[in-house]
């Protein structure tokens, strides 16, 4: 076993947002450079770099941990009330037209399954939208608070879907999946309430505070093992792993709110580790896997890009239109634009994709090159708007009450 693969990877994960580090105008994610530089040295490039095993171990841990961080993204707190009824009726409306828009490109001999391509275009990347709001000052406001819940549940959503309906076995009904979808709940669930309950021991939480900033670092341990155990549950029953990832971060999400029992550093020495390796070498990876002569095979298979960032923004944007009455029209055409950022479950999706027969090279090829044109774009172009109209803005959100009171 070489690790000079893996060197490579590592390397490129590394220079990526070094080189955008001196370009802070540049609002290309880091994501997107890593995927690309994973093209230009891997087999449909230069040839420098080839998936091998230790490679695809760290690439597959980064996939886990990338879903894991989506999960702790989630707040339930956010998702109720008239946000929930919004976002819930937007994402219907996000899967109605993204079942239409896959029924076109099946006809027009573009896509497989119509399904799997909805599923695809319904996501949206929480990670790549959040640290727009953060930059732009609207994380906390009315606005910001829509438009991660939306986000969360496009992504929520899309996992569940693609759960329901692709299973990694490929021999269990609709019916079937459902009830392993609801056992697994249920076993989330006792779970949730176990590690609740045991939390509030004093005994044991004198524990994790003794042992949280040693080098047992005991929350990070168990963070991991939550994680490892989940994906593994979902494998053994016949889920996609993804779906175990990412109610694995979702949970710990959910019962980690304790101001006293928690640690402030917690989730940013478990993004330390996700951002710091892991998930790097997942992009770069998939940038080995991208198989660049599926996509340039002919012009019918290059024209699939274009119409696939079209229907991105057809799906994700369009439900935008049920937001006006809280948000005003300026500022839903901004959240239809970052609901329409999607790469990171696209590239997750794509590879099950592949591998269940669901989509074809050239169509995975042009879904995750969508996916990157979506990332280049669509923050851009949101953080623009954002500016234009951010004197008025100013404005409204001191003259309208906070979302909580």
């Amino acid at each position: 076993m070489h690790f000079t693969n893996l060197l490579i990877v590592v390397a490129v994960g590394l220079l990526a947002p070094l080189a955008l580090g001196f370009f802070p105008r540049v609002r290309l994610p880091a994501i997107g450079l890593e995927i690309v530089l994973g093209i230009v040295i891997g087999p449909s490039g230069l040839g420098w770099v080839k998936p091998d095993l230790p490679v695809s171990i760290l690439a597959l841990l980064g996939l886990a941990f990338l879903l894991f961080l989506s999960g702790l993204e989630i707040d339930v707190a956010r998702l109720r009330g008239r946000l929930l009824e919004l976002t819930g009726v937007g994402f219907a409306l996000s899967f109605a037209i993204a079942l239409i828009l896959g029924l076109g490109l099946k006809a027009g001999g573009f896509a497989k399954s119509p399904l799997f391509v909805a599923i695809v275009l319904v996501s949206t990347s929480l990670g790549v939208i959040v640290p727009v709001l953060k930059d732009s000052e609207n994380i906390n406001s009315r606005f910001g608070q829509l438009v991660i819940a939306a986000a969360s549940i496009a992504e929520f959503g899309a996992i569940i879907l693609l759960s329901l309906f692709f299973s990694g076995t490929g021999s269990t009904s609709t019916a079937g999946t459902l009830i392993l979808l609801g056992l697994f709940g249920l076993v989330v669930a006792l779970v949730g309430v176990a590690i609740a309950g045991v939390e509030h021991s004093i005994s044991l939480s004198r524990v994790l505070r003794r042992l949280q900033d040693t080098t047992a670092q005991i929350r990070v341990r168990a963070a991991f093992a939550l994680l490892i155990g989940f994906t593994a549950l979902a494998d053994k029953i016949g889920l996609e792993t993804i779906l175990g990832a990412f109610a694995a971060g979702a949970l710990l999400s959910l019962i980690d709110r304790d101001k006293v029992m928690t640690h402030p550093q917690f989730r940013m020495k478990l993004e330390a580790a996700g951002f710091g390796l892991f998930i790097p070498v997942f992009f770069v990876t998939s940038g080995l896997r991208f198989d660049l002569d599926a996509l340039f095979a002919s012009a019918s298979t290059v024209a699939r890009v274009p119409l696939f960032l079209l229907a991105i923004y057809l799906v994700r944007g369009l439900p935008a239109i049920v937001y006006v009455r809280l948000l005003g029209r300026s500022r839903s055409v901004v959240a239809g634009v970052l609901q329409a950022t999607s790469l990171t479950f696209t590239v997750a999706a794509t590879q099950i994709g592949l591998q269940l027969g669901a989509v074809s090279p050239a169509s995975a090829a042009g879904l995750v090159a969508a996916g990157l044109l979506s990332v280049v774009i669509s923050p851009t172009l949101a953080l623009v708007l954002l500016r234009h109209e951010q004197p008025d803005s100013r404005l409204t959100s001191s003259a309208q009450p906070s979302p909580s009171g």
